[in-house]
Protein backbone atom coordinates (compact mmCIF):
# COMPACT_ATOMS: atom_id res chain seq x y z
CA UNK A 1 0.00 0.00 0.00
CA UNK A 2 1.29 3.42 -0.99
CA UNK A 3 1.72 5.91 1.88
CA UNK A 4 1.79 9.64 1.13
CA UNK A 5 4.71 11.17 3.04
CA UNK A 6 4.43 14.19 5.30
CA UNK A 7 7.19 16.65 5.96
CA UNK A 8 7.86 15.91 9.62
CA UNK A 9 11.24 15.50 11.33
CA UNK A 10 10.40 12.38 13.32
CA UNK A 11 8.84 10.47 10.39
CA UNK A 12 9.71 6.77 10.56
CA UNK A 13 10.01 4.29 7.69
CA UNK A 14 10.60 0.57 7.50
CA UNK A 15 11.88 -1.95 4.99
CA UNK A 16 9.52 -2.98 2.15
CA UNK A 17 7.43 0.13 2.72
CA UNK A 18 6.22 1.91 -0.43
CA UNK A 19 6.56 5.67 -0.21
CA UNK A 20 6.23 8.68 -2.52
CA UNK A 21 9.22 10.92 -3.12
CA UNK A 22 10.71 13.51 -5.47
CA UNK A 23 13.95 13.41 -7.44
CA UNK A 24 16.25 16.11 -6.08
CA UNK A 25 19.55 15.15 -7.67
CA UNK A 26 20.80 12.88 -10.45
CA UNK A 27 24.30 11.44 -10.50
CA UNK A 28 26.01 9.04 -12.90
CA UNK A 29 24.81 5.79 -11.36
CA UNK A 30 22.12 6.89 -8.93
CA UNK A 31 19.47 9.45 -8.08
CA UNK A 32 18.71 11.06 -4.72
CA UNK A 33 15.06 10.99 -3.67
CA UNK A 34 13.44 13.15 -1.02
CA UNK A 35 10.99 10.86 0.78
CA UNK A 36 10.46 13.11 3.79
CA UNK A 37 12.99 11.23 5.90
CA UNK A 38 15.94 12.69 7.76
CA UNK A 39 18.20 11.69 4.89
CA UNK A 40 17.65 11.51 1.17
CA UNK A 41 17.08 8.03 -0.23
CA UNK A 42 19.45 6.53 -2.81
CA UNK A 43 17.93 5.10 -5.97
CA UNK A 44 20.65 3.03 -7.73
CA UNK A 45 20.52 2.87 -11.52
CA UNK A 46 19.92 -0.88 -11.29
CA UNK A 47 16.68 -0.21 -9.34
CA UNK A 48 15.23 2.33 -11.76
CA UNK A 49 13.94 -0.04 -14.45
CA UNK A 50 13.50 -3.71 -15.14
CA UNK A 51 15.78 -3.16 -18.13
CA UNK A 52 19.51 -2.46 -18.17
CA UNK A 53 20.29 1.26 -18.23
CA UNK A 54 23.57 2.96 -19.10
CA UNK A 55 22.41 6.46 -18.19
CA UNK A 56 19.85 7.25 -15.52
CA UNK A 57 19.24 10.70 -17.03
CA UNK A 58 17.42 9.16 -19.93
CA UNK A 59 14.68 7.97 -17.56
CA UNK A 60 14.49 10.45 -14.67
CA UNK A 61 14.91 14.20 -14.21
CA UNK A 62 14.99 16.47 -11.18
CA UNK A 63 11.48 17.26 -9.97
CA UNK A 64 9.95 13.93 -11.00
CA UNK A 65 7.58 12.50 -8.42
CA UNK A 66 7.62 8.75 -8.09
CA UNK A 67 6.79 5.85 -5.86
CA UNK A 68 9.61 3.71 -4.50
CA UNK A 69 9.99 0.73 -2.22
CA UNK A 70 12.42 0.80 0.73
CA UNK A 71 15.02 -1.91 0.16
CA UNK A 72 17.55 -1.06 2.88
CA UNK A 73 17.59 1.30 5.85
CA UNK A 74 20.46 2.13 8.22
CA UNK A 75 21.56 5.13 10.22
CA UNK A 76 23.81 6.15 7.32
CA UNK A 77 21.60 5.55 4.27
CA UNK A 78 18.28 4.50 2.79
CA UNK A 79 18.20 2.55 -0.46
CA UNK A 80 14.99 2.41 -2.49
CA UNK A 81 13.72 0.75 -5.65
CA UNK A 82 11.43 2.13 -8.34
CA UNK A 83 11.72 -1.06 -10.35
CA UNK A 84 9.98 -3.20 -7.73
CA UNK A 85 7.07 -0.77 -7.36
CA UNK A 86 6.61 -0.68 -11.14
CA UNK A 87 6.71 -4.46 -11.21
CA UNK A 88 4.07 -4.78 -8.48
CA UNK A 89 1.76 -2.45 -10.36
CA UNK A 90 2.54 -4.04 -13.73
CA UNK A 91 1.95 -7.67 -12.79
CA UNK A 92 -1.77 -7.16 -12.31
CA UNK A 93 -2.06 -5.57 -15.74
CA UNK A 94 0.07 -8.25 -17.36
CA UNK A 95 -2.01 -11.04 -15.81
CA UNK A 96 -5.19 -9.39 -17.09
CA UNK A 97 -3.74 -9.16 -20.61
CA UNK A 98 -2.66 -12.81 -20.43
CA UNK A 99 -6.09 -14.04 -19.32
CA UNK A 100 -7.97 -11.99 -21.92
CA UNK A 101 -5.52 -12.61 -24.77
CA UNK A 102 -5.30 -8.88 -25.33
CA UNK A 103 -3.08 -7.57 -28.10
CA UNK A 104 -1.06 -4.49 -27.14
CA UNK A 105 1.87 -2.45 -28.34
CA UNK A 106 5.38 -2.49 -26.89
CA UNK A 107 8.61 -0.76 -27.84
CA UNK A 108 11.71 -2.89 -28.31
CA UNK A 109 14.33 -1.66 -25.87
CA UNK A 110 17.15 -4.14 -26.29
CA UNK A 111 18.45 -7.09 -28.27
CA UNK A 112 19.89 -10.03 -26.36
CA UNK A 113 21.01 -13.49 -27.34
CA UNK A 114 17.90 -15.35 -28.34
CA UNK A 115 15.45 -12.51 -28.78
CA UNK A 116 14.14 -9.04 -27.94
CA UNK A 117 13.57 -7.28 -24.63
CA UNK A 118 10.74 -4.84 -23.87
CA UNK A 119 9.63 -2.90 -20.81
CA UNK A 120 6.02 -3.38 -19.71
CA UNK A 121 6.63 -2.46 -16.10
CA UNK A 122 8.37 -5.79 -15.83
CA UNK A 123 10.91 -7.22 -18.22
CA UNK A 124 9.18 -8.80 -21.18
CA UNK A 125 11.02 -11.18 -23.48
CA UNK A 126 10.17 -12.02 -27.09
CA UNK A 127 12.12 -15.16 -28.14
CA UNK A 128 13.56 -15.04 -31.65
CA UNK A 129 11.22 -17.84 -32.71
CA UNK A 130 8.21 -15.74 -31.65
CA UNK A 131 9.16 -12.48 -33.37
CA UNK A 132 8.02 -13.30 -36.91
CA UNK A 133 6.59 -16.21 -38.87
CA UNK A 134 9.75 -16.23 -40.95
CA UNK A 135 13.37 -16.52 -39.86
CA UNK A 136 15.03 -13.20 -38.98
CA UNK A 137 18.80 -13.17 -39.21
CA UNK A 138 19.46 -9.65 -37.91
CA UNK A 139 17.26 -7.95 -35.29
CA UNK A 140 19.11 -4.62 -35.27
CA UNK A 141 16.28 -2.88 -37.12
CA UNK A 142 13.89 -3.73 -34.29
CA UNK A 143 15.52 -1.42 -31.70
CA UNK A 144 13.07 1.39 -30.87
CA UNK A 145 10.42 -0.18 -33.03
CA UNK A 146 6.83 -0.47 -31.81
CA UNK A 147 5.24 -3.88 -32.40
CA UNK A 148 2.04 -5.61 -31.36
CA UNK A 149 2.33 -8.58 -29.01
CA UNK A 150 0.33 -10.81 -26.73
CA UNK A 151 1.39 -12.60 -23.54
CA UNK A 152 1.89 -16.32 -24.17
CA UNK A 153 3.60 -17.39 -20.92
CA UNK A 154 3.60 -15.96 -17.40
CA UNK A 155 5.39 -16.94 -14.17
CA UNK A 156 5.50 -14.25 -11.49
CA UNK A 157 7.64 -16.29 -9.11
CA UNK A 158 10.36 -16.53 -11.73
CA UNK A 159 9.68 -12.99 -12.96
CA UNK A 160 9.11 -14.51 -16.39
CA UNK A 161 6.96 -12.84 -19.06
CA UNK A 162 7.08 -14.31 -22.57
CA UNK A 163 5.54 -12.28 -25.37
CA UNK A 164 4.85 -13.12 -29.01
CA UNK A 165 4.51 -10.93 -32.07
CA UNK A 166 4.28 -14.03 -34.25
CA UNK A 167 1.03 -15.05 -32.52
CA UNK A 168 -0.49 -11.68 -33.43
CA UNK A 169 0.53 -12.03 -37.07
CA UNK A 170 -0.79 -15.58 -37.25
CA UNK A 171 -4.06 -14.52 -35.66
CA UNK A 172 -4.51 -11.83 -38.29
CA UNK A 173 -3.67 -14.29 -41.04
CA UNK A 174 -6.14 -16.86 -39.69
CA UNK A 175 -8.89 -14.24 -39.66
CA UNK A 176 -7.98 -13.26 -43.21
CA UNK A 177 -7.86 -16.92 -44.24
CA UNK A 178 -11.35 -17.53 -42.86
CA UNK A 179 -12.71 -14.52 -44.73
CA UNK A 180 -11.03 -15.59 -47.98
CA UNK A 181 -12.32 -19.17 -47.71
CA UNK A 182 -15.88 -17.92 -47.25
CA UNK A 183 -15.62 -15.80 -50.40
CA UNK A 184 -13.91 -18.34 -52.67
CA UNK A 185 -15.94 -19.87 -55.48
CA UNK A 186 -15.06 -22.48 -58.08
CA UNK A 187 -14.30 -20.78 -61.39
CA UNK A 188 -12.88 -17.56 -59.92
CA UNK A 189 -9.66 -16.23 -61.45
CA UNK A 190 -7.47 -14.56 -58.83
CA UNK A 191 -4.00 -13.10 -58.54
CA UNK A 192 -1.73 -14.99 -56.15
CA UNK A 193 1.87 -15.17 -55.02
CA UNK A 194 3.93 -18.35 -55.27
CA UNK A 195 4.96 -19.25 -51.71
CA UNK A 196 6.89 -22.50 -52.12
CA UNK A 197 7.62 -25.22 -54.64
CA UNK A 198 7.45 -28.99 -54.17
CA UNK A 199 8.06 -31.94 -56.47
CA UNK A 200 4.31 -32.25 -57.09
CA UNK A 201 3.38 -28.60 -57.58
CA UNK A 202 3.36 -25.09 -56.13
CA UNK A 203 1.58 -23.49 -53.19
CA UNK A 204 0.14 -20.09 -54.05
CA UNK A 205 -1.09 -17.47 -51.55
CA UNK A 206 -4.44 -16.08 -52.70
CA UNK A 207 -5.16 -13.85 -49.69
CA UNK A 208 -4.16 -15.70 -46.55
CA UNK A 209 -4.93 -19.08 -48.06
CA UNK A 210 -2.28 -21.26 -49.68
CA UNK A 211 -3.84 -23.15 -52.57
CA UNK A 212 -2.13 -25.97 -54.45
CA UNK A 213 -1.41 -25.83 -58.15
CA UNK A 214 -0.67 -29.47 -58.99
CA UNK A 215 2.07 -30.01 -61.56
CA UNK A 216 -0.58 -31.30 -63.98
CA UNK A 217 -2.35 -27.91 -63.79
CA UNK A 218 0.69 -25.76 -64.51
CA UNK A 219 0.64 -25.79 -68.30
CA UNK A 220 -1.11 -27.36 -71.25
CA UNK A 221 2.06 -29.30 -72.04
CA UNK A 222 3.83 -31.83 -69.85
CA UNK A 223 5.84 -30.22 -67.04
CA UNK A 224 8.85 -32.01 -65.57
CA UNK A 225 9.54 -29.61 -62.66
CA UNK A 226 7.37 -26.82 -61.19
CA UNK A 227 10.45 -24.57 -61.23
CA UNK A 228 10.33 -24.71 -65.04
CA UNK A 229 7.09 -22.72 -64.90
CA UNK A 230 7.12 -20.52 -61.77
CA UNK A 231 9.48 -19.17 -59.10
CA UNK A 232 8.94 -18.39 -55.43
CA UNK A 233 7.64 -14.86 -54.91
CA UNK A 234 6.26 -14.64 -58.45
CA UNK A 235 2.78 -13.15 -58.90
CA UNK A 236 0.53 -15.22 -61.16
CA UNK A 237 -3.11 -15.63 -62.15
CA UNK A 238 -4.81 -18.82 -61.01
CA UNK A 239 -8.26 -20.34 -61.43
CA UNK A 240 -10.08 -21.93 -58.50
CA UNK A 241 -10.85 -25.58 -59.28
CA UNK A 242 -12.05 -26.70 -55.85
CA UNK A 243 -12.61 -25.46 -52.29
CA UNK A 244 -12.87 -27.59 -49.12
CA UNK A 245 -13.65 -25.18 -46.29
CA UNK A 246 -13.53 -27.91 -43.63
CA UNK A 247 -9.94 -28.92 -44.42
CA UNK A 248 -9.02 -25.45 -45.76
CA UNK A 249 -7.71 -27.04 -48.96
CA UNK A 250 -7.96 -25.16 -52.24
CA UNK A 251 -7.15 -26.56 -55.68
CA UNK A 252 -5.87 -24.07 -58.23
CA UNK A 253 -4.85 -24.06 -61.88
CA UNK A 254 -2.48 -21.91 -63.90
CA UNK A 255 -3.30 -23.83 -67.07
CA UNK A 256 -6.96 -22.87 -66.97
CA UNK A 257 -6.11 -19.15 -67.06
CA UNK A 258 -4.21 -19.48 -70.32
CA UNK A 259 -5.50 -20.11 -73.86
CA UNK A 260 -5.34 -23.81 -74.63
CA UNK A 261 -3.39 -25.27 -77.53
CA UNK A 262 -6.56 -25.67 -79.59
CA UNK A 263 -7.53 -22.06 -78.95
CA UNK A 264 -4.09 -20.99 -80.13
CA UNK A 265 -4.71 -22.73 -83.47
CA UNK A 266 -7.50 -20.30 -84.40
CA UNK A 267 -6.63 -18.56 -87.65
CA UNK A 268 -3.61 -20.80 -88.16
CA UNK A 269 -5.21 -23.80 -89.83
CA UNK A 270 -8.15 -24.37 -92.16
CA UNK A 271 -9.52 -26.95 -94.59
CA UNK A 272 -7.34 -27.30 -97.68
CA UNK A 273 -4.06 -26.52 -95.94
CA UNK A 274 -1.07 -28.79 -96.43
CA UNK A 275 0.47 -29.44 -93.02
CA UNK A 276 3.42 -31.32 -91.57
CA UNK A 277 3.17 -33.46 -88.47
CA UNK A 278 4.53 -36.42 -86.57
CA UNK A 279 2.67 -39.69 -86.08
CA UNK A 280 2.13 -40.02 -82.34
CA UNK A 281 -0.28 -42.95 -82.04
CA UNK A 282 -1.42 -45.68 -84.37
CA UNK A 283 -4.81 -47.24 -83.67
CA UNK A 284 -6.96 -49.75 -85.52
CA UNK A 285 -8.98 -47.08 -87.31
CA UNK A 286 -6.16 -44.72 -88.22
CA UNK A 287 -3.35 -42.59 -86.80
CA UNK A 288 -3.15 -39.46 -84.66
CA UNK A 289 -0.75 -36.89 -86.04
CA UNK A 290 0.67 -34.13 -83.83
CA UNK A 291 0.44 -30.81 -85.68
CA UNK A 292 1.40 -28.60 -82.71
CA UNK A 293 2.03 -29.22 -78.99
CA UNK A 294 -1.11 -30.88 -77.57
CA UNK A 295 -2.92 -30.63 -80.93
CA UNK A 296 -3.49 -33.82 -82.92
CA UNK A 297 -5.34 -34.47 -86.14
CA UNK A 298 -6.90 -37.80 -87.12
CA UNK A 299 -5.69 -39.54 -90.24
CA UNK A 300 -8.44 -42.11 -90.80
CA UNK A 301 -7.41 -45.46 -92.25
CA UNK A 302 -9.51 -44.69 -95.34
CA UNK A 303 -7.46 -41.53 -95.91
CA UNK A 304 -4.00 -43.05 -95.61
CA UNK A 305 -3.41 -44.58 -99.06
CA UNK A 306 -4.99 -44.92 -102.51
CA UNK A 307 -4.99 -48.68 -102.12
CA UNK A 308 -6.75 -50.83 -99.56
CA UNK A 309 -4.76 -51.46 -96.38
CA UNK A 310 -5.64 -53.73 -93.50
CA UNK A 311 -3.81 -51.72 -90.85
CA UNK A 312 -2.35 -48.19 -90.63
CA UNK A 313 0.94 -49.73 -89.56
CA UNK A 314 1.35 -51.14 -93.09
CA UNK A 315 2.12 -47.58 -94.22
CA UNK A 316 2.93 -45.58 -91.11
CA UNK A 317 5.02 -45.92 -87.97
CA UNK A 318 5.02 -43.94 -84.73
CA UNK A 319 7.45 -41.03 -84.76
CA UNK A 320 7.32 -40.73 -88.54
CA UNK A 321 7.11 -37.22 -90.00
CA UNK A 322 4.52 -36.85 -92.75
CA UNK A 323 2.69 -34.30 -94.86
CA UNK A 324 -1.11 -34.33 -95.06
CA UNK A 325 -3.98 -32.29 -96.37
CA UNK A 326 -6.53 -30.83 -93.96
CA UNK A 327 -10.04 -32.03 -94.83
CA UNK A 328 -12.05 -30.56 -91.92
CA UNK A 329 -11.37 -28.31 -88.93
CA UNK A 330 -13.57 -28.15 -85.80
CA UNK A 331 -11.38 -26.48 -83.17
CA UNK A 332 -14.18 -26.07 -80.63
CA UNK A 333 -14.63 -29.85 -80.67
CA UNK A 334 -10.86 -30.49 -80.81
CA UNK A 335 -11.16 -32.28 -84.13
CA UNK A 336 -9.04 -32.03 -87.28
CA UNK A 337 -9.42 -34.50 -90.14
CA UNK A 338 -6.39 -35.24 -92.33
CA UNK A 339 -5.66 -37.12 -95.51
CA UNK A 340 -2.46 -38.36 -97.08
CA UNK A 341 -4.48 -40.25 -99.73
CA UNK A 342 -5.89 -37.05 -101.20
CA UNK A 343 -2.48 -35.42 -101.12
CA UNK A 344 -0.95 -38.48 -102.81
CA UNK A 345 -3.71 -38.46 -105.42
CA UNK A 346 -3.23 -34.77 -106.16
CA UNK A 347 0.51 -35.27 -106.46
CA UNK A 348 -0.11 -38.19 -108.85
CA UNK A 349 -2.44 -36.08 -111.00
CA UNK A 350 0.15 -33.33 -111.11
CA UNK A 351 2.78 -35.85 -112.22
CA UNK A 352 0.48 -37.15 -115.00
CA UNK A 353 -0.20 -33.63 -116.23
CA UNK A 354 3.50 -32.81 -116.12
CA UNK A 355 4.33 -35.91 -118.19
CA UNK A 356 1.62 -35.03 -120.68
CA UNK A 357 2.94 -31.53 -121.19
CA UNK A 358 6.50 -32.83 -121.50
CA UNK A 359 5.49 -35.27 -124.25
CA UNK A 360 3.65 -32.57 -126.20
CA UNK A 361 6.22 -29.87 -125.72
CA UNK A 362 6.63 -27.88 -129.04
CA UNK A 363 3.36 -29.29 -130.48
CA UNK A 364 1.56 -26.77 -132.82
CA UNK A 365 -1.42 -26.45 -135.20
CA UNK A 366 0.97 -26.55 -138.19
CA UNK A 367 2.21 -29.92 -137.09
CA UNK A 368 -1.35 -31.18 -136.97
CA UNK A 369 -1.98 -29.89 -140.57
CA UNK A 370 1.12 -31.66 -141.89
CA UNK A 371 0.02 -34.92 -140.33
CA UNK A 372 -3.42 -34.59 -141.92
CA UNK A 373 -1.84 -33.93 -145.40
CA UNK A 374 0.35 -36.99 -145.11
CA UNK A 375 -2.61 -39.16 -144.26
CA UNK A 376 -4.51 -38.06 -147.40
CA UNK A 377 -1.62 -38.93 -149.65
Amino acid sequence: MVEEMKDMPDFEIHRDQVVTGMVVKIEDKQALIDIGYKTEAILPISEVSSLHLDDIRGVLKVGDELQVKVKKITDEEVVVSKREVDALQAWGKVEAKYESGEIFEVVVKDIVKGGLVVDIGVRGFIPASLVERHYVEDFSDYIGRSIEVKVVELDQEKNRVILSHKAVVEGELNAKKKETLEQLEVGQILEGTVQRLTDFGAFVDIGGVDGLVHISEMAHHRVERPSDIVTEGQKIDVKVLGVDRDTEKVKLSIKETQPGPWKQMEGKIEAGDIVKGRVRRIVQFGAFVELAPQVEGLLHISQIANRHIGSPSEVLEEGQEIEAKVLEVHLAEHKISLSTRVLEQEESEEDDYSQYTDQNEGFSVADLSDKESDSKE
